[in-house]
């Protein structure tokens, strides 16, 4: 279902975005979607103020928490990590970007699914709660900046379905075991219930044991967070130094060489879940092809604004991703 999700959200925009005249009425359609603050038009229906991204972030850091935690405790519990001596096969394994984990019994093929998703979930995490923090104490929202109802939908369709992806692979089998915790409480009661005890070091040595491409991944998603984190700020100041809402050109950082460099950094962020699963992992890759896609659209239709609104826009900067777009 997530993977027909994300192809039926990704196809318009990839439609949209041939360059043909047959298509401009498709590609009206999305813009007037996906337009939201400086590049909205003010007198276009069925919009929300834009200061409603807030709900985005609020959401989708309750959920994340909601997903770690229940694959977290799926993942210890259920399948442990068993300590195993190292041998020629799970060496090879390791040097070849795979698991220690990922090598062996069906329990611990099962168990590398678990964590790397516990993984990759925590990574999300720390995306969230940034940008909820971000749109709390950094953006400082115009009172006319608005954005299109459905594109208010989008955005929770999107915060919903992107932390689910990626624990896709063993979102059922954790639905079952917090299903089961839930009948074994009602059944038994409290008192009646099994005690799990938590050892810190057994709760986090399974990530360390995960192969270096999942490493390289949190590299590249960190690279790609440092950098948005810089940009909203920049995006930021320049709301708070201006005294009414004209609009000043960003400079600074990425803003260098692209007209969206938080989109180029948003894109960087989820290229590194298509790193840490090793390309491996067909939902997250439609999860990814969709955020490039819907981001490079939208990134367009804002540089192009930006040509239109100064005069002295640098002329070589590009619009989203360096030398292509």
């Amino acid at each position: 279902m997530l993977r027909l999700a994300w192809l039926a959200a990704t196809l318009p925009i990839l439609i949209a975005s041939i360059p043909t005249p047959n298509l401009t009425w498709l590609r009206r359609i999305l813009l007037a979607f996906a337009r939201r603050g400086k590049i909205m038009h003010s007198s276009q229906k069925f919009t929300i103020p834009q200061r409603f991204f807030l709900h985005f972030y609020a959401v989708a850091s309750v959920w994340t928490t909601l997903l770690l935690a229940a694959t977290w405790a799926y993942a210890y519990s259920m399948v442990p990590f068993v300590v195993e001596p190292f041998t020629y096969s799970t060496i090879t394994s390791f040097l070849t970007g795979g698991s220690t984990m990922r090598t062996g019994s069906a329990k611990l093929r099962k168990g590398f699914v678990a964590w790397q998703s516990v993984f990759m979930l925590l990574l999300m995490e720390l995306q969230v709660l940034r940008r909820l923090y971000e749109t709390v104490y950094v953006f400082n929202y115009s009172p006319s900046a608005r954005m299109h109802v459905l594109g208010y939908l989008t955005g929770l369709f999107f915060y919903t379905a992107a932390p689910l992806s990626l624990c896709g692979d063993c979102a059922a089998e954790v639905f079952n075991y917090q299903a089961h915790l839930v009948t074994e409480f009602i059944v038994k009661g409290k008192n009646q219930m099994q005690v799990t005890e938590l050892e810190f070091w057994q709760v986090v040595n399974p990530l360390f044991r995960l192969g270096w491409k999942h490493w390289i991944g949190a590299a590249v998603f960190l690279w790609g967070w440092i950098h948005q984190l810089r940009c909203h700020k920049i995006l930021g100041s320049l709301r708070h130094s201006r005294q009414s809402d004209e609009y000043v050109i960003p400079r600074g950082d990425w803003f260098e060489i692209v007209s969206s460099p938080h989109y180029l950094s948003e894109i960087v962020i989820y290229a590194s879940f298509v790193v840490a699963t090793g390309g491996s992992n067909l939902t997250i890759w439609l999860l990814f092809v969709f955020v490039v896609a819907n981001l490079s659209f939208a990134a367009a239709e804002t540089h192009s604004w930006y040509h239109q609104k100064f005069e002295d826009y640098p002329s070589s900067r590009f619009a989203i991703i360096p030398f292509i777009l």
